[in-house]
């Protein structure tokens, strides 16, 4: 019995050691942690250098963006990317026909015979260059440019206000557009005492004889027991879409004024003139519309 006994108790140690043995030396088991992360490809920068082409501060300069010296600042600075790359060397060269250049992300537009000019229109002027009927038209107001300019969008006889012209095509159709959805700012002189549910009817949206119409930003700039002067945002480009939604409302227009055009504001001009956009300002203007 003792013998068995002995056997026993190291029979259980050896089988004990051999299991450890083989813990130690056999294969791992896989874990269930997550599996190690793959580096993600770097796809190597795009050369945009064109070795014919002109200098980029030269570029920018002729652009309007500042001197030259300034331009070779602004690229050093790293603002400036050419076709999507970022650029910081002075050296690079591009065809200004054809790179796309950003500056702080805004677009610049490097043809320079293209313009873009704001116009106050005043009132009583039909929106075309020329009119079959004979009444006052915009080539009045851009006769003594050389360029042939086109207006974008309209405005009725009868509304005063911010009108922009162009020869850029392309700005001109993504403008116009309705799936860009530019917006618009006017200031309307409305006829009684506007009651408080007006604001909440125009911004959820008002039957019209062509479909539902709704304003984006309503504001009361002023108001009494008469009249009232409020500010409405909007996107939409139905002829004479504003005064209609007032009549709907029972509040005729008596004066309408287009005060903004995306990021473009009328400002100080005065009625019957033109001022040319700045540079940062068509900028602004591509960028609105995805260009």
């Amino acid at each position: 019995m003792s013998t068995s006994t002995g056997d026993n108790g190291p029979n259980r140690g050896q089988r004990g050691a051999g299991r450890g043995d083989n813990r130690a030396s056999g294969p791992r088991r896989p874990t269930l942690g997550r599996p190690a992360r793959r580096p993600e490809p770097v796809e190597p920068e795009r050369d945009v250098h064109d070795p014919t082409g002109v200098r980029l501060q030269k570029v920018l300069a002729t652009a309007g963006l500042g001197s030259r010296r300034a331009c070779e600042s602004l690229i050093s600075d790293g603002r400036v990317t050419v076709d999507g790359v970022q650029v910081r060397e002075l050296g690079v060269r591009v065809d200004p026909k054809a790179a796309v250049i950003h500056l702080d992300g805004m677009r610049i537009q490097l043809d320079t015979s293209l313009i873009t000019v704001a116009l106050n229109k005043p009132l009583g002027i039909v929106s075309t260059m020329h009119d079959p009927e004979g009444r006052p038209s915009l080539a009045q107001f851009v006769a003594d440019r050389d360029e042939r300019l086109f207006h974008i969008g309209r405005l009725d006889a009868e509304t005063e206000g911010l009108l922009l012209l162009t020869n850029d095509g392309e700005l001109a159709n993504r403008l116009a557009h309705p799936s860009h959805l530019v917006p618009k700012t006017y200031l309307a002189h409305v006829e009684g005492r506007v009651a408080s549910n007006v604001g909440n009817k125009m911004l959820h949206g008002i039957m019209l004889e062509d479909g539902i119409a709704k304003v984006d930003r309503y504001h009361i700039v002023d108001s009494t027991p008469q009249a009232a002067l409020i500010e409405i945002v909007l996107h939409e480009g139905r002829n004479r879409i504003v005064r209609r939604l007032f009549e709907e409302v029972g509040h005729p227009v008596n004066r309408l004024v287009r005060t903004q055009i995306g990021p473009i504001k009328l400002g100080d001009l005065r009625t019957g003139t033109t001022r040319v956009l700045s540079q940062p300002e068509v900028g602004s203007l591509m960028a609105q519309v995805g260009m």
